[in-house]
């Protein structure tokens, strides 16, 4: 099945850069879609970026013009630039993919184990 290994993430000082990577193995399967995902203690698993297998993107209100999702077709491979980091930021972050079988109708979402980033002085 789909396989989604993130790393990248860390222990960063407000304003700092980190940057995510999430690599899918998805042999068999063809993914329409890959987003970035993050959950804060205590809250609901929140959408932060997407990008469609054709190169469209959209990025949540709360990370527009520091946030960058990114692709590498080639190595089937989404990334996440992250600038000007803040502590709200601090979160878990999972990287999501939407995928169906080559030969199937209906699409199923997964996910990788996630990578933690904190963002403290």
């Amino acid at each position: 099945q789909v396989l989604l290994v993130e790393s990248g993430g860390g222990l960063v000082q407000p304003g700092g850069s980190l940057r995510l990577s999430c690599a899918a193995s998805s042999s068999g399967f063809s993914i329409t879609a890959m987003a970035w995902y993050r959950q804060a203690p205590g809250k609901e698993r929140a959408l932060v970026a997407s990008i469609t297998s054709g190169g469209s993107t959209n990025t949540a209100d709360s990370v527009k013009g520091r946030f960058t999702i990114s692709r590498d077709n080639a190595n089937n491979t989404v990334y996440l630039q992250m600038n000007s980091l803040k502590p709200e930021d601090t979160a878990v972050y999972y990287c999501n993919a939407r995928a169906k079988r080559v030969f199937g109708r209906a699409s199923n979402d997964y996910w990788g184990q996630g990578t933690q980033v904190t963002v403290s002085s």
